[in-house]
């Protein structure tokens, strides 16, 4: 008599999809939520508000645009990180030239501390809103509550992940509040998606949105996030888990973009409408909810953006410890490299420089870190080699080349601009 032979075991996504039609699918949900975090961190706040009040709808067509390169780009680092078990910095590493590589990481961990300001000097400003928080002391409380939510990474990835997007649920309740509360032009909407600017200051605006929504070191980490959550065991599983973080890419992405757009059109509404068009810092913008749409609108402002300061400071962190990693093979403690990378902020909320003027020049700082985490990505997703059968096709490779150069034109137009204009 035959004995029947042992049924082979599971793989991790054959379990995760055996919870069931929808448990299936919330399963593999996850680390475009991460990443999509960064994308309405407080530097977002300062420019969105910034350029909505000074241009009204006018940079609309920034947003949307931004946002669709940012989904493609992170679609392309999530790609990375199934096709090759690796993160983007990793591949950098084993790819490229030594000295490219140390210089990649040392302009990566640059925008890493540019990252911080924002996301620091946000949360403190959110706390001296909320509870009149002196801002170096609300600096010190945001890098406790930032070590606590770190401290969810070290016990698995899902309660981070669940902590992190519910904390974008946050931000995204509060917009649609204040929203209710001023509603939208559709005609001037149509019109803001026109490309057009008004003069360097609307460059140096649509700059600084781009350098806050497609953000550099969130690229390195999707791909980290993506190489060894779910480990495929085959080809057609690679595909399926593919698909699967396409979605993932577009729901949280598509998020982060409404968060954002909802920003732009809240103070187009509210301020530039109204003629207060010299409205540019976050304690402005929240003196205006307060004084024109009363202090629910106020509250609602402020809760979003000390949410969006606490989470977003935290994935910068851990993106940080993956550029170490991967760029330069170190690794140190997360806590220990929080304290670190945190000390630049809390200087300057120290010795008092404006905190708005640091949101805004932070994030056109981060625009110039993003060639630098593209061009790799771009180079490397082309090539069967690394990728496999998830190589890039050619269209993908030439959509995603054209906007690198346009990133790059953008930066050089707005430097010209400023130096030679």
């Amino acid at each position: 008599m035959q004995t029947a032979s042992p049924a082979a075991p599971l793989t991790p996504l054959q379990t995760a999809r055996r919870r069931g039609r929808v448990k299936g699918v919330l399963a593999l949900f996850g680390p475009a939520f991460v990443a999509a975090v960064a994308y309405i961190d407080p530097g977002n706040f300062a420019t969105n508000i910034s350029g909505g009040a000074q241009f009204g709808y006018l940079l609309v067509w920034v947003i949307v645009g931004a946002n669709l390169m940012a989904m493609l780009v992170q679609y392309l680092s999530a790609k990375t990180g199934i096709a090759t078990g690796r993160s983007l910095p990793e591949l950098c590493r084993e790819h490229f030239r030594r000295p490219v590589t140390f210089g990649l990481w040392l302009q990566a961990e640059a925008i890493a501390i540019a990252t911080d300001l924002a996301e620091f000097v946000g949360a403190a400003i959110a706390l001296n809103l909320l509870f009149g928080v002196p801002p170096f002391a609300a600096g010190l409380m945001t890098a406790v509550v930032a070590f606590a939510i770190l401290e969810l990474q070290s016990r698995g990835y899902r309660r981070f992940e669940l902590a992190i997007a519910g904390f974008l649920m946050i931000v995204f309740f509060g917009f649609m509040y204040d929203l209710s509360q001023v509603g939208v032009d559709p005609g001037d909407f149509a019109q803001g998606l026109i490309p057009s600017f008004d003069g360097t200051d609307s460059v140096l605006l649509a700059v600084g949105i781009l350098g806050a929504t497609v953000m550099p070191h969130v690229v390195y980490l999707h791909s980290a996030l993506t190489s060894n959550r779910i480990a495929p065991k085959t080809t057609e599983e690679r595909r399926e888990l593919l698909k699967f973080q396409r979605l993932d890419v577009i729901v949280a992405l598509g998020l982060a973009g409404i968060i954002n757009l909802t920003m732009l059109v809240v103070a187009a509404q509210l301020f530039h409408d109204s003629g207060n068009t010299t409205v540019e810092s976050i304690e402005d913008a929240h003196a205006g909810f307060d004084t024109l749409l009363g202090g629910g609108a106020a509250l609602a402002f402020a809760v979003a953006l000390l949410a969006s300061g606490l989470s977003s400071s935290s994935v910068g962190t851990f993106a940080g410890q993956v550029v170490m990693q991967g760029f330069i093979n170190r690794r140190i403690n997360l806590f220990l490299r929080r304290a670190i990378t945190m000390a630049p902020s809390l200087i300057v909320l120290a010795i008092g420089v404006d905190p708005s003027t640091t949101l805004v020049i932070s994030q056109v700082v981060l625009s110039f870190g993003i060639p630098f985490a593209l061009i790799p990505m771009v180079l490397l997703t082309r090539r069967r080699d690394i990728m496999g059968a998830l190589v890039n096709r050619r269209q993908t490779t030439a959509i995603a080349g054209l906007v690198a150069t346009l990133i790059v034109a953008l930066n050089a137009f707005l430097v010209y601009q400023t130096f030679f204009g």
